[in-house]
């Protein structure tokens, strides 16, 4: 039995533009929610990432599928109206807007619960919503420096940037589960909550492994590229052709199968350089050179069958061009503007009615209007 359309009949209202925000907005339409997406009257900037999908944006329908769209100019008052008409029904409100922009405009959850007690909220930010960090702006790869990602991502000589937003998405997934278990403390007390989700804070978290090391074994990892810390044999290596094949060795078993099985060099076992993976480590150097030897001969395809035959963990250094075409992938539709497209399907599969239709700018704005009058 699969999961679907568990939350079904809960109201999300969503102030949200970009990355983050929207997909938690996504998994939550995806488990049945009804989102609807507050944009601006000249529409989420996200909608401008590019022009690949019949001349509108890829990127936002991937975000943004299953969800209803309505403009509002939150300094219109008559706008205004519309908005805490929703927010009196509303299960859930999720922003990412600006540190206290919500507060600001009376929007505060303290101050919706008093028309809507079970009302929670979930306010996506930088670095928090008081003191300085309120105050520094924040977009993914400068939360990835800040955080110290990039200090531990890269070569030896180059820091850098892991290449997809993994600080909005981890941020999202973290609002995701949030907002899933204030709704389960909100079935036991009746009460709403107020949650706040710092896009650091969520790297911080992330970044507990080399932390770790830091304040208690000695000192963070360097940077190593494709290769390990602390394990040998370890990363990527040359096939004949000039392919690349990815592998780990983790325990003595796995070495002595490596020797015998893959380079057929059984006496390695032997070898005092390499009797554990400690002064594998070390010997790393002339390991990584007998491996390349023994790989450069042979192509890829039979390095990988040796590989898989000795039960030893490997991958294929893709492209991303590979992997749209991995047998492995699994894709879902979206169609926005009349195209559809496909985008990987969310790990996490819902049942036969997961949501394909992404909104046009404002496209709902007629009928949410009607549904939700301002005051009088």
């Amino acid at each position: 039995m699969k999961l679907d359309r568990e939350l079904d009949g809960l109201l999300v209202v969503s102030l949200e533009q970009a990355v983050a925000a929207p997909y938690a907005g996504l998994l939550l339409a995806d488990a049945g929610a009804r989102v609807i997406k507050i944009e601006r009257p000249e529409g989420d900037f996200a909608r401008g990432y590019d022009a690949g999908a019949g001349g509108q944006s890829a990127i936002f329908a991937w975000l943004n599928r299953g969800k209803e769209s309505i403009r509002l100019n939150l300094k219109d008052a008559d706008d205004m109206a519309v908005l805490r008409s929703m927010l009196r029904r509303a299960d859930v409100l999720l922003s990412n807007l600006a540190p206290g922009a919500l507060a600001r405009m009376g929007l505060s959850g303290k101050a919706l619960r008093k028309d809507n007690p079970g009302l929670i909220t979930c306010a996506i930010t930088g670095y928090g919503e008081t003191g300085a960090a309120a105050k520094k702006k924040a977009y993914d790869f400068l939360v990835q420096a800040e955080s110290g990602i990039c200090s531990v991502t890269g070569t030896e000589e180059i820091p850098s940037r892991v290449g997809v937003s993994l600080t909005d998405l981890s941020t999202g997934l973290t609002a995701f589960s949030a907002i899933l278990r204030a709704l389960i403390q909100r079935g036991r007390s009746g009460q709403g909550a107020d949650l706040s989700i710092a896009m650091f804070d969520v790297m911080a978290d992330w970044m507990n492994l080399p932390l770790m090391a830091h304040r208690y074994g000695g000192g963070a990892p360097p940077r190593t590229g494709l290769q390990h810390s602390f394990i040998a044999p370890y990363g990527a290596f040359w096939c004949k052709g000039g392919a690349q094949v990815l592998l780990s060795v983790q325990s003595n078993r796995e070495w002595a199968a490596f020797c015998h099985d893959v380079l057929q060099r059984p006496e390695l076992t032997s070898d005092p350089r390499f009797a554990d993976n400690p002064v594998r480590y070390i010997n790393r150097s002339d390991l990584d050179a007998i491996v390349n030897d023994v790989f450069g001969k042979l192509e890829r395809g039979a390095v990988l069958d040796r590989l898989d035959r000795a039960g030893i963990a490997n991958a294929t250094l893709n492209s991303v061009a590979d992997l749209s075409e991995h047998p492995f992938l699994c894709n879902a539709s979206a169609v926005i503007g009349g195209t559809e497209i496909e985008v990987a399907a969310l790990p996490v599969r819902s049942g036969p009615d997961t949501p394909t239709a992404v909104p046009g700018l404002g496209e709902h704005d007629d009928i949410l209007r009607r549904e939700f009058p301002g005051d009088p």
